[in-house]
Formats: C-alpha cells, sequence, structure tokens
C-alpha cells in the first residue's frame, strides 16, 4: 500500500493521456497539481469524484491547482469518460501499473468480504516544487474539490 508520505518529493511519471499525448510530472513544475487514482471508468463513485473535480475545476483553477486522473483503464476508456461526463482535465491511462506502483495505490482489497487486488482510491497534492503536501487515502467523492480547498487554505495561512 502507500509508503509515501507527506513532505517528500513526489515520484516523476510520465504515461499517456485519452487524447494519446505524453504527460509527465516535470509538465507541471511550478504549479500546484491535484492527483488523484481512481479505480475504473465510468462507475458510481469514480464518476461521482471525477464531476466534483469537474463542477469546480474553475475554483481549482483559480486556486492554481491542475488536475489529473491516473486509473488503470487505457486510453480509448479515457476518451469516452472524458466526453460523456466534460471532464476538462487530464486522465492518464496506467494499465501496466507504472505509476500507480510508484505511488503505491495498488494493494489488497475487501469488499462484500472477498478479498482481491485493486487500485486504492487514494489523491495527492503536490506543491510548485514537486513535495507532496496532503495525501487523501479517503477522499470525501462528492466533495472532494472542496476538502482539498479548505485543507489547502488551512495549512497555507499566512501567520
Amino acid at each position: 500500500m502507500i509508503t509515501l508520505t507527506e513532505g517528500v518529493k513526489a515520484p516523476l511519471f510520465k504515461g499517456k493521456d485519452q487524447n494519446g499525448k505524453t504527460v509527465s510530472l516535470a509538465d507541471y513544475k511550478g504549479q500546484k497539481l491535484v492527483l488523484f487514482f481512481y479505480p475504473q471508468d465510468d462507475t458510481p463513485t469514480c464518476t461521482i469524484e471525477a464531476c466534483n473535480l469537474r463542477d469546480n475545476y474553475g475554483l481549482l483553477k483559480h486556486n492554481g491547482f491542475e488536475v489529473i486522473g491516473v486509473s488503470p483503464d487505457d486510453e480509448k476508456k479515457h476518451k469516452k469518460f472524458e466526453e460523456k461526463f466534460d471532464l476538462p482535465f487530464t486522465l492518464i491511462a496506467d494499465d501496466k501499473h507504472a505509476i500507480i506502483d510508484k505511488y503505491g495505490v495498488w494493494g489488497q482489497k475487501k469488499l462484500y468480504g472477498r478479498e482481491y487486488m485493486g487500485l486504492h482510491r487514494t489523491t495527492f497534492i503536490i506543491d510548485e516544487k514537486g513535495i507532496i503536501r496532503k495525501i487523501y487515502t479517503k477522499p470525501k467523492n462528492k466533495q472532494h474539490a472542496e476538502e482539498i480547498l479548505k485543507d489547502w487554505k488551512a495549512a497555507n495561512r499566512v501567520k
């Protein structure tokens, strides 16, 4: 499971987005980043989380954040998800688990007493210098953008 901690350098990554374009963490140097990992496109909880980030994307951008979603789905599935829900942000296809493994979000899960391997819904807030400032291991899917902004503002108050 997650071995990364808040305050450490975010692992570098590179992957293909829903349009086949290569995207890397280095592309976002100097920007705050919401890097959210989710199990599967177009499933109820993943859709709720993605739509919450979509609905609050303008507010996140206004506060200096860019948003990237990562899941094990392929580029075509991401493209359909983006189009169906009018998602304004990048979705990276990680079917080989290169990024997922670097961030430690794949592991044992349990549902209705059944154990299986899967992706743990997790969000990393990365600052302008590439440092992980916050890790959400249980994001509030219906209010995820709001919790991100509230926590960021509370942690960065000028004293």
